[in-house]
C-alpha cells in the first residue's frame, strides 16, 4: 500500500478511477463529466443562436428547436453546473478544513456515478425516439402533453441525478461538522468552506421537492395518476410550486460557491485577509435562508394574488441586501492591496460588474406589476444568463485556472488563459446585453423563429456573434489544457507565492491521505500565519502515526448502473406489446439492492498506511530535492 507514485498501464488506471473512493480523484470525475456536459450543452446553446442568427430561419425544425431548447437548459443546470460546482467542492473543502477525505468515502463515490448515470440517461434520449421538449423547467400542462419518451428521460433521469446530488450534500455537511483540523472554529474555516457548507445545507432541503415533483410526474405519464391532471381533479400548479421550491434555492446553491471561490482569489492575488469576513459569513447564511423564501416570484403571472405578489417581491428585494454586502466586502478587498492580475483574478474583477447587472435586473422582476411585462420575454432570458454565466461560470473559468496546480500539480498557460477570459468576456456581454432590449421591445423567449421586419434582425444577429466568441474562448481553453497536461512542467505546493489557506501547504497534487499529520489551525488564513513567521510547514496537531484509510470499491457504479438499467424497465413497461419492461426493471433493481446488499455485509475495515511509511515518503522527497 506504499504511497509512492508508480507507472500504471491505461486498463489500472480506468480500474483505479472506477473504483476510487478518494475525494480528490473523485473531484476529477466530476471536472471531466461535468466538463464534457458543459460541451453538450454549449453545442446545443450554438444551434439554438444559429437558428435565431437570422429572420425567418429554418435551420432546426420547430420540434427540434423545442427538444434542444429543453436539453440546453436541463444540461447546462443539471449536468455541467452542479457537478463542476461538486468538483471543486470535493477537491479543495476537506484539504481546506484540514481533513484526510470526506466524512463517507464510499458515499461520495456512489453521488459521482448516481450523477454520471442519470445524465447519460437524459442525454440517449436524443437516439431513442426523441429528447424532452416542455422546456428545462417542464411545466406538468406541457410535460404531460407531450408524446413520446422524451419526457420520462428527463424525469428518471432527473430522479436518478438529484439522488446522487443529494447525497453529495449531506457527505459535505457531516464532513464540516465532524472532521475539521484542531483549531478550525467555524469563524476560522475559509469562505470557500462556508459557502460549501451553506450549498450542502441548501441541497438538504431543496431537493426532496424535486424529487417528489418527479416522482408524480413520472407516475401521471406512466401509471395514469392524476397529481397535475386538472380534469381527473389534480393541479398543474402543483407542479411550479414543487419545481421553484427546489428551482430558486438552486440558483444559490450554484452561485454561493462561485462566491467562494472568488472570495478565495480576492484575498490570494489582494495579498490581504478578505475584508469583513464575519460578516461575509452572515450574509452567506442569510442569502441561503431567504433563497427558500423567493420561489413564487418566478409565478407571478400566474394569479396567486395581490398579498402573495407583493409578499414575495418584498423577500426577492431583501435578498439583494446580503448579496451587495459583499460585493462591498469584495472591492474593499481589494482597496488598498497589492493587486496582481493574473487569469483568476482577471476574472473574479469581471466579475463584479457582470454580476451586479443580473442582480440589478432580478430587482426589476421582483416589481409583480412590471414583470407581468417582462415574464416570458427575452428580458428574463438576460437576466437569468447574467446571473449563472455572469456569476456560476465565471467562477468556474476562474476556479479551474486557479486550483488546476493544486489538482493536477501543473499550472494551465496564463496567455492562453487571458485570450480564453477575453473572447468570453467580450462574447458574454454581445450576447447576453442586447437580449435586455430585445426583450423590452416583445420578443418571447423560447420563440423558435421572428419574422422580418419586426426590428428584430439585428438584436440577434449581435447575439449569436456574441455566441461564437464565447465558443472560441472555450476552444482555447481545452487547448490550454491539452498543451499543459502534455508539457507536464510540475510546480511546487504554493504556485501562486500567495495561498493562504491550508491546501496551499501541502504538496501539489495533495498525497492520497492529505496530510501527514493533522495541522493545528491557529487563526483564519491558517497557512498565511505560518508563512509569516518564517516557517515552511504547518504546525502539527498530533505526532506522527499510522493513518487508516479506506479501500475502494466497484459496487457504487454497479449500484448507479442498476439503477440505470431499471429506469429502462419502467419507462418502456406501458408500451404497447412490451413484453421486456417488467423483466428490465427486475433485473434492473436486483443489481442495485444486490450490490447494496454485498456492502451491507461486506465487513471492510480499510487499511493503514504506517508511520515507517510516510518516513520513507518524507526520506525520499529530500533525495529528489
Amino acid at each position: 500500500m506504499s504511497s509512492k507514485a508508480q507507472k500504471k498501464g491505461f486498463g489500472a488506471v480506468v480500474w483505479d478511477y472506477l473504483t476510487t473512493v478518494d475525494h480528490k480523484k473523485i473531484a476529477i470525475l466530476y471536472l471531466i463529466a461535468g466538463g464534457l456536459f458543459f460541451l453538450i450543452g454549449g453545442i446545443e446553446a450554438m444551434i439554438i443562436r444559429i437558428q435565431l442568427a437570422l429572420p425567418d430561419s429554418n435551420f432546426v425544425s420547430a420540434g427540434l428547436y423545442n427538444e434542444v431548447l429543453t436539453m440546453h437548459g436541463t444540461t447546462m443546470i443539471f449536468l455541467a453546473a452542479m457537478p463542476l460546482v461538486f468538483a471543486f467542492m470535493n477537491a479543495v473543502m476537506p484539504l481546506q478544513i484540514g481533513a484526510r477525505d470526506v466524512a463517507f468515502p464510499f458515499v461520495n463515490s456512489l453521488g459521482f456515478w448516481l450523477f454520471f448515470f442519470g445524465g447519460v440517461f437524459i442525454n440517449l434520449s436524443w437516439f431513442l425516439g426523441g429528447a424532452p421538449d416542455a422546456g428545462w423547467t417542464s411545466y406538468a400542462s406541457l410535460s404531460l402533453a407531450s408524446p413520446g419518451h422524451g419526457v420520462d428521460f428527463y424525469a428518471l433521469g432527473l430522479q436518478i441525478t438529484g439522488f446522487g446530488t443529494l447525497m453529495g450534500g449531506i457527505n459535505f455537511l457531516v464532513t464540516i461538522i465532524n472532521m475539521r483540523a484542531p483549531g478550525m472554529t467555524y469563524m476560522r474555516m475559509p469562505m470557500f468552506t462556508w459557502t460549501t457548507f451553506v450549498t450542502s445545507a441548501l441541497i438538504l432541503f431543496a431537493f426532496p421537492p424535486l424529487t417528489v415533483g418527479m416522482f408524480m410526474l413520472t407516475f401521471d405519464r406512466m401509471f395514469g395518476a392524476q397529481f397535475f391532471e386538472v380534469a381527473g381533479g389534480g393541479n398543474t400548479i402543483i407542479w411550479e410550486h414543487l419545481f421553484w421550491i427546489f428551482g430558486h434555492p438552486e440558483v444559490y446553491i450554484l452561485i454561493l460557491p462561485a462566491f467562494g471561490i472568488f472570495s478565495e482569489i480576492f484575498a490570494v492575488f489582494s495579498r490581504k485577509r478578505l475584508f469583513g469576513y464575519s460578516s461575509m459569513v452572515f450574509a452567506t447564511v442569510l442569502i441561503g435562508f431567504l433563497g427558500f423564501m423567493v420561489w413564487a416570484h418566478h409565478m407571478f403571472t400566474v394569479g396567486l394574488g395581490n398579498i402573495a405578489n407583493a409578499i414575495f417581491a418584498v423577500a426577492t428585494m431583501t435578498i439583494a441586501i446580503p448579496t451587495g454586502m459583499k460585493i462591498f466586502n469584495w472591492l474593499l478587498t481589494m482597496w488598498g492591496g497589492n493587486i496582481k492580475f493574473t487569469t483568476p483574478m482577471l476574472w473574479a474583477a469581471a466579475f463584479i460588474p457582470s454580476f451586479l447587472m443580473g442582480g440589478v435586473t432580478g430587482v426589476m422582476l421582483a416589481a409583480a406589476p412590471a414583470d407581468y411585462q417582462y415574464h416570458d420575454t427575452y428580458f428574463v432570458v438576460a437576466h437569468f444568463h447574467y446571473v449563472i454565466v455572469g456569476g456560476v461560470v465565471f467562477a468556474l473559468l476562474a476556479g479551474t485556472q486557479f486550483y488546476w496546480p493544486k489538482m493536477f500539480g501543473t499550472m494551465l498557460n496564463e496567455t492562453l488563459g487571458k485570450i480564453t477570459f477575453w473572447t468570453f468576456l467580450i462574447g458574454f456581454h454581445l450576447t447576453f446585453f442586447i437580449q435586455h432590449f430585445l426583450g423590452l421591445m416583445g420578443m418571447p423567449r423560447r420563440i423558435w423563429k421572428f419574422l422580418p421586419n419586426q426590428g428584430l434582425e439585428t438584436g440577434n444577429l449581435v447575439s449569436s456573434i456574441g455566441a461564437a466568441f464565447m465558443a472560441f474562448g472555450v476552444i482555447v481553453m481545452l487547448i490550454n489544457i491539452v498543451v499543459t497536461s502534455v508539457r507536464n512542467k510540475r510546480v511546487g505546493n504554493d504556485p501562486w507565492g500567495d495561498g493562504r489557506t491550508l491546501e496551499w501547504a501541502i504538496p501539489s497534487p495533495p498525497p492520497f491521505y492529505n496530510f501527514k499529520q493533522l495541522p493545528l489551525v491557529r487563526g483564519i488564513d491558517t497557512w498565511w500565519i505560518e508563512k509569516m513567521e518564517g516557517k515552511k510547514e504547518l504546525t502539527p496537531a498530533e505526532p506522527l502515526g499510522d493513518i487508516h484509510m479506506p479501500n475502494g470499491s466497484i459496487l457504487p457504479v454497479f449500484i448507479s448502473l442498476g439503477l440505470f438499467i431499471a429506469a429502462f424497465g419502467a419507462m418502456y413497461h406501458g408500451d404497447e406489446g412490451n413484453t421486456w419492461g417488467i423483466p428490465v426493471l427486475i433485473i434492473g433493481l436486483a443489481i442495485a439492492f444486490g450490490s447494496m446488499l454485498i456492502r451491507s455485509l461486506k465487513d471492510d475495515h480499510g487499511f493503514h498506511i504506517h508511520k515507517e511509511e510516510l518516513i520513507e515518503d518524507d526520506n525520499d522527497k529530500g533525495v529528489k530535492a
